[in-house]
């Protein structure tokens, strides 16, 4: 099976070499979580504000697939390390990358990954299913995130604390809402 994006370009550019259209799709997805890094809500009791990111995250595995999706986020994470102002907030740079939040981007690469090989299996298309592609991906966002938190917060219980509790509800939406839109794209698609 494959994932929406490269079905849709497949079918819409079809005399574009597959290289280029895996370039653009890595770029656009690169583009996608940079956006959504700027829909940020600073949180005055955390270093670690509400964010669009992980949607994009979540849409880069399961639009792009596996390769691709880590490929757009790998390509993120290098821009924001350039100095292109690409984090939450227009953040960047390696001290950014390396700060209390650090732990979460990384596992970005991870999490998508891991999303678009189970949405590569199918289990984007259905509503029944598509959620779980989406809660592999927030947790392994956590749990590379929680324990590089801690090393800034004073520990694993205030990492929790600070770094998931507020965030659980949020997250939810976030992993509905992208339940909700892929079974619907490609019902679309046919």
């Amino acid at each position: 099976m494959t994932t929406l994006a490269p079905t849709l370009t497949a079918r819409r550019f079809p005399r574009l070499d597959a290289p280029w259209r895996d370039l653009l799709l890595v770029c656009g997805g690169t583009l996608l979580v940079a956006a959504l890094a700027q829909v940020r809500l600073p949180l005055p009791f955390t270093p670690v504000p509400v964010t669009g990111q992980t949607l994009g995250v979540l849409l880069c595995g399961a639009l792009l697939g596996s390769r691709r999706g880590a490929a757009a986020l790998l390509m993120y994470l290098s821009a924001g390390l350039a100095g292109l102002p690409v984090f939450a907030g227009g953040a960047a740079g390696g001290a950014y990358l390396l700060g209390a939040t650090g732990g979460y981007l990384l596992g970005f690469v991870l999490a998508a990954w891991v999303v678009g090989w189970l949405c590569e299996r199918g289990l984007e298309r259905s509503w029944r299913t598509a959620w779980l592609p989406f809660l592999a991906g927030e947790a392994l966002i956590y749990l590379a995130g929680l324990p590089w938190l801690a090393l800034f917060v004073g520990g694993p219980g205030q990492a929790v604390a600070l770094g998931l509790l507020p965030f659980l509800p949020g997250d939810l939406l976030k992993m509905l809402l992208a339940a909700a839109l892929l079974p619907a794209a490609w019902r679309w698609t046919r």
